[in-house]
């Protein structure tokens, strides 16, 4: 009788203990995704040798959308050229940057290129990681047209601020 009397106390006070809100861990998603695109138009104020690229992503999870890209010649290479500058992902709810070194091989068209997030919004906000494109530029396309894979590993609390 007694132990009923304690337990009769003591769930409705356990009842109205409450639990702190859940917080989601960082977690890392590897992205493995494909990219077709060719090249876009300066825009007013680009610097003399500024090179832009557009695409659209598939497959690519947490980055599937678009690309817009803006590099710059830095150096050259035996059979080519070595660039870098900024890319930015558009997703349906975010935005990712990298900024991306890399080399494009002016014989074959072949391309790599690398870099660390710089910045992101949205559902992004606060990722951390590592992209890498590597492809094929048709040289003999006008407007300068590619296919690339994109791969590496984004890490990112989807849950913080209501993101989910």
């Amino acid at each position: 009788m007694r132990r009923t009397a304690v337990l009769a106390v003591l769930l409705p006070l356990l009842v109205l203990v409450r639990v702190g809100p859940a917080t989601a861990a960082v977690s890392c998603h590897q992205i493995n995704a494909t990219g077709a695109g060719q090249g876009a138009a300066p825009q007013a104020g680009d610097p003399p040798g500024l090179i832009r690229t557009v695409a659209q992503i598939r497959g690519g999870g947490l980055l599937q959308g678009t690309t817009e890209a803006a590099f710059q010649v830095v150096g050259a290479t035996p059979t080519g050229i070595v660039f870098a500058g900024d890319i930015t992902f558009t997703t349906n709810r975010a935005t990712l940057s990298v900024d991306l070194d890399g080399t494009l091989d002016l014989t074959t068209g072949e391309f790599r290129a690398s870099g660390d997030v710089s910045g992101a919004s949205g559902k992004l906000e606060g990722a951390t990681g590592t992209v890498t494109l590597a492809g094929v530029q048709d040289l003999l396309d006008p407007a300068g047209s590619f296919t690339e894979t994109v791969s590496g590993e984004i890490c990112v609390d989807l849950g913080a601020n209501g993101r989910t």
